[in-house]
């Protein structure tokens, strides 16, 4: 419809001087297409707009989307001095499951989900760009591995196997592997 403004997915929300809350709906971007990404940027300039807070809240129900976009966001979360909850209101999946990893306590419903895999691509060239490209996805593999990592008790290979069979994960999963550190009551 012409002349109508998208709605951002996404809102930061001030509750008081000590507490804010970042509603994280949506597909996590590196650019804006539509106004409805969640882009690095624009997240930073709104997260650094609550000032000095002690306590961001999380709510995430998200198909995922950019790597590096959302790598982005996991480190500023993890870097803010505030103590991070998440709540996966529904699905955390792709980038947004390694979203959820920047939480000091993340917290599910038992109906929500995670989903776990791979980085993938679209690319085109020759052999030897693809033989790169493989090289490098292994690469952004990896570095997505330290996110899951440092928040479950899971191994390397153990992680590495979860992302190669793309995994769905049921909050009950997700406490069992410490993806999760409770289901909520409803």
């Amino acid at each position: 419809m012409l002349g109508k403004k998208n709605k951002k997915f996404w809102n930061f929300k001030a509750l008081d001087e000590n507490t804010a809350e970042l509603i994280l709906y949506g597909e996590i971007s590196d650019i804006s297409w539509w106004g409805d990404e969640v882009t690095p940027k624009q997240f930073k300039e709104d997260l650094d707009a609550l000032g000095d807070i002690d306590t961001l809240n999380v709510y995430i129900n998200s198909p995922g989307g950019d790597v590096f976009a959302g790598q982005a966001i996991y480190s500023m979360l993890k870097r803010h001095k505030a103590t991070i909850n998440v709540y996966v209101d529904g699905l955390a999946a792709s980038i947004a499951s390694l979203i959820a990893m920047a939480g000091d306590k993340v917290i599910m419903p038992a109906n929500a989900m995670m989903m776990v895999h791979n980085p993938w691509t679209f690319a085109f060239g020759n052999a030897n760009d693809f033989r790169k490209l493989a090289d490098d996805m292994d690469k952004i593999r990896d570095s997505m591995v330290v996110a899951y990592e440092s928040r479950s008790a899971l191994t390397t290979d153990e992680i590495i196997e979860l992302l190669d069979a793309e995994t769905w994960l049921s909050a009950e999963d997700c406490l069992e592997y410490g993806f999760c550190d409770e289901i909520e009551e409803t």
